[in-house]
């Protein structure tokens, strides 16, 4: 076998700003080739029809998923110990062995594959139950699924790869999605590992951080970048790689704040020979695949948070019950009824949010790339705040371990725990910060399409010409029609307005003018900044944080509406609806006001002291009990100094 090639590019590309925002906008999906419901909610056109009626799931999708949850039920209950997990940080291999017998490894493969076939609403049900046993183990199976090896070849793969690697994910191997790198997050464009063609092979070089799975793997998907040749365009490209391969080390496995049995490690690659059979797709095509894959794929962060919410909302109940002080159990006195209703109608409405957004992605008929992202970046929020209030519910025993509870006598709960684990969902999968910006941009798509050029320096004065004359045709026929609605009658959506129950009718009006109102903000605001649009952060987090709550409001009504005509807990739901709706309201008020109303210029001016050293003197007066090494570690390619700490779980 010939030497294989040295790595054209050993060090880290040198990007542009303008440059990274390019191939960004490169990996993107262009087209809207079907409705979305929030695509049109953020240009003011609130389409219940969309959503309404909820659409539902065929029925031997039901008994199949139902019987599965059944098996998976009985197999958390009695072999998972999630306080084993939390002491030793790791899965029990028989856990694991367990699961894949099971067929939990493959709940989203088709089942021609050996897989399971579920539905999307049904696997999300799924990692719901077993995160409630231990979160860790939902992370196994969602990485595996969601982003791991078998979602993009479903999408992507040539069926000698479908083939080959879905019946090994169905069963028996685990896989890992490996793109992140020491110095490298949201910002693939400078990606630096390289994958270097050489003959039927490609040769992998490079360093891969957070590799979620990646200690356990038996397969990975490698995004590497490939360099452009007389034969290849080159560009960022997806890979499936045998994690046995020669070449290949996992160099640590990684500790973190909660989800201690997470397998997540840094794995290195020297001169790992890989077939050009196991390429996903063409050349350059591997940040659209990971993008395109998330659309759907994100769905299973929210899927565990509304198990989260589940569970707190049980704890409070039965905590807040039994516990009492001056004389009555503490759920009667307001302070602490106000978050006990708080996590009750966030819970229903996130599993409003989540189910509908799933069933849509079976239904395979609206796109829901920025639902699914609301759904992730409203579920990972909101989670973490409803854990917040159960740990005040409980007050000290919220603070303290279920293993120091429990060795003085008290019920175990690992309240603390659950509030360690999820902190990472707002990180996960696109931090908050990025979710914002990647809804907004989908949120203004339509704005961009026809007048971009006006704002793009690149662009001549013909094109900018072309383009406010395009401008000019489209805000001419869409600026009137967000002047008025069905938001300002009375009568409309009478169907949410039924005899002997609630009135959900005026939440989904002022949704409809909400939503009016967010168009025009959203307008006024490019007109205003034009270019500079998009370093306006604060104000496009609040737009999105205004898109997700209009949301989760549409699809609370929705949902109880769903759950009265079937008789299935109508009245209640239809008063968790009002509540979260009535909460909801609230919390959009203040974010239209802070839309113009803020201190982000102010704040840009204090940063720029903070990063000049102008307050230095305010952190005197402390000691830093932090380490000494480097803020990011050394990850030069080339063969690797350290033990292998992958271990097979066979």
């Amino acid at each position: 076998m010939p030497a294989p090639p040295t790595p054209s590019s050993p060090s880290r590309p040198t990007v542009s700003e303008r440059e990274a925002r390019q191939v960004a906008e490169a990996a993107r999906e262009q087209d809207w080739r079907k409705p979305s419901f929030a695509k049109e909610l953020f240009l003011g056109r609130f389409r219940l029809d969309l959503i309404h009626p909820h659409p539902l799931p065929a029925d031997e999708d039901v008994q199949r998923g139902e019987e599965f949850l059944a098996k998976l039920r009985d197999f958390c209950e009695t072999k998972i110990d999630g306080a084993v997990i939390e002491r030793d940080a790791r899965i029990p291999d028989d856990v694991i062995t367990g699961l894949k017998e099971l067929g939990a490894f493959g709940m989203k493969i088709d089942t021609k594959y050996g897989g399971l076939g579920l539905t999307q609403v049904y696997y999300n049900k799924a990692l719901a139950l077993v995160g409630s046993a231990n979160p860790a183990i939902g992370a196994l199976l969602s990485a595996h699924q969601s982003i791991g090896v078998p979602q993009p070849l479903k999408m992507f793969g040539t069926q000698e790869q479908k083939d080959t690697f879905l019946p090994r994910c169905a069963r028996t191997d685990i896989s890992a999605f490996l793109l992140t790198e020491p110095d490298v997050g949201s910002d693939p464009a400078r990606l630096a590992t390289t994958a270097v063609r050489d003959g039927d092979d490609y040769v992998l070089d490079g360093v891969k951080l957070w590799t979620t799975n990646g200690v356990v793997a038996d397969l990975l998907v490698v995004m590497a970048r490939v360099p452009k040749s007389e034969n290849g365009r080159g560009g960022i490209t997806a890979f499936v790689v045998e994690a046995a391969s020669e070449g290949i080390t996992v160099e640590n496995r990684n500790a973190f704040m909660g989800l201690r049995g997470l397998e997540n490690g840094v794995t290195r690659f020297h001169r790992v020979r890989v077939p050009a059979a196991h390429r996903i797709g063409p050349e350059g095509a591997g940040l659209k695949i990971a993008l395109t894959t998330l659309n759907t794929g994100r769905l299973s962060l929210p899927a565990m948070c509304v198990g989260a919410g589940k569970w707190c909302l049980k704890i409070a109940r039965e905590w807040s019950a039994v516990r009492e002080q001056w004389g009555r159990p503490i759920a009667r006195h307001e302070a602490v009824g106000a978050k006990i209703s708080f996590i009750a109608a966030t819970t229903f409405a996130l599993e409003a949010v989540l189910d509908l957004s799933s069933q849509m992605a079976d239904e395979d008929r609206n796109d829901i790339r920025i639902e699914a992202a609301l759904a992730k970046l409203y579920g990972s929020e909101m989670a973490c705040l409803m854990a917040d209030e159960l740990v005040q519910i409980r007050g000290g025993r919220g603070f303290e371990t279920a293993a120091s509870l429990e060795a003085r006598g008290e019920r175990a709960v690992p309240a603390e725990q659950l509030l360690r684990d999820l902190r990472i969902n707002r990180i996960f999968e696109g931090s908050t910060e990025i979710m914002h910006l990647l809804i907004a941009r989908e949120a203004v798509d339509a704005h961009l399409s026809v007048a971009g050029d006006l704002i793009d320096p690149d662009k001549t004065l013909s094109d900018k010409a072309r383009a406010g004359a395009q401008a000019g045709v489209f805000y001419a026929k869409w600026l009137p029609k967000l002047v008025a609605g069905p938001g300002q009658l009375p009568r409309s959506y009478a169907d949410f307005h039924p005899a002997d129950h609630r009135d959900l009718s005026g939440h989904l009006r002022y949704v409809e003018r909400s939503a009016r109102k967010l168009a025009r903000s959203t307008f006024y605001a490019m007109s205003r900044w034009q270019g500079r649009m998009e370093t306006k952060q604060g104000f496009l987090g609040r737009i999105v944080d205004i898109g997700a709550e209009l949301f989760a409001m549409s699809a609370a009504c929705v949902r109880a509406e769903h759950l009265r005509a079937g008789g299935d807990h109508g009245r209640e739901a239809y008063q968790l609806a009002d509540a979260f709706c009535r909460q909801s309201r609230i919390r959009v008020e203040e974010l239209f006001g802070r839309l113009w109303t803020n201190t982000d210029d102010l704040d840009r001016k204090v940063v720029k002291g903070v990063l000049g050293g102008a307050y230095e003197w305010l952190e005197q007066g402390v000691v830093d009990p932090s380490g000494e090494g480097p803020w990011i570690a050394e990850a030069t390619p080339g063969e690797s100094r350290r033990k292998n700490l992958r271990r097979a779980i066979g």
